[in-house]
């Protein structure tokens, strides 16, 4: 009886051994599972409705593909309930966000009029409903410089710097856009 107490006191110290000094106990031993380098992404998937946006409908599954093409943490889909309400009228392309990943967008025929185009408007309005804020640059390459970049910019992706802060925006939940918030692309006027 004391001589199995011994011989186990003396396996369980030399498998103990061997683990600290990272000595290998059996040749059978299963490999370790490979180590992923990637996090594992939480995909938010936000429904949106287009069946108020009349001539646009095209533009808007375009401007979500754009977004779902450069962004992994959330998704645009159609579908019902929407959390993202598409409409179009005569005014200026406004977003009203509730919330992030929730809100009401228009596409304005105005700016359309005048020749912006409608692809660009649609994601650049969808980014608003993905908390990022207006940036009037004038850059072309800036999604969120919005009718600023003016008429001849046909350019309709977010850069890397808008990609990077939707990423954020759902990894961790939060926007720099209160809800509430009525964003508008109508021309800023100044009095002289």
């Amino acid at each position: 009886m004391v001589a199995r107490k011994i011989l186990r006191v003396c396996a369980a110290s030399l498998l103990g051994l061997a683990f600290v000094t990272g000595t290998g106990v059996s040749a059978s031993a299963a490999p370790a599972p490979e180590q992923s380098t990637q996090q594992s992404v939480n995909v938010r998937t936000l429904r949106y409705d287009t069946s108020r946006a009349a001539e646009f409908k095209e533009a808007w599954d375009e401007g979500a593909k754009i977004w779902n093409e450069h962004v992994k943490n959330v998704q645009l889909v159609p579908g019902s309930p929407a959390e993202i309400t598409i409409l179009a009228d005569n005014g200026w392309p406004r977003a009203q966000v509730q919330g992030l990943g929730r809100g009401t967008v228009w596409m304005g025929r105005q700016a359309t009029q005048e020749g912006h185009y409608v692809i660009r408007i649609a994601s650049h309005e969808l980014g608003h409903i993905l908390g990022l804020p207006d940036r009037r640059t004038g850059r072309c390459d800036d999604l969120m410089s919005g009718a600023s970049a003016g008429t001849a910019c046909k350019n309709p992706n977010p850069n890397p710097a808008e990609i990077a802060e939707v990423e954020r925006n759902f990894q961790f939940g939060r926007s720099g856009i209160k809800p509430g918030t009525v964003l508008s692309e109508a021309p800023v006027l100044t009095r002289h």
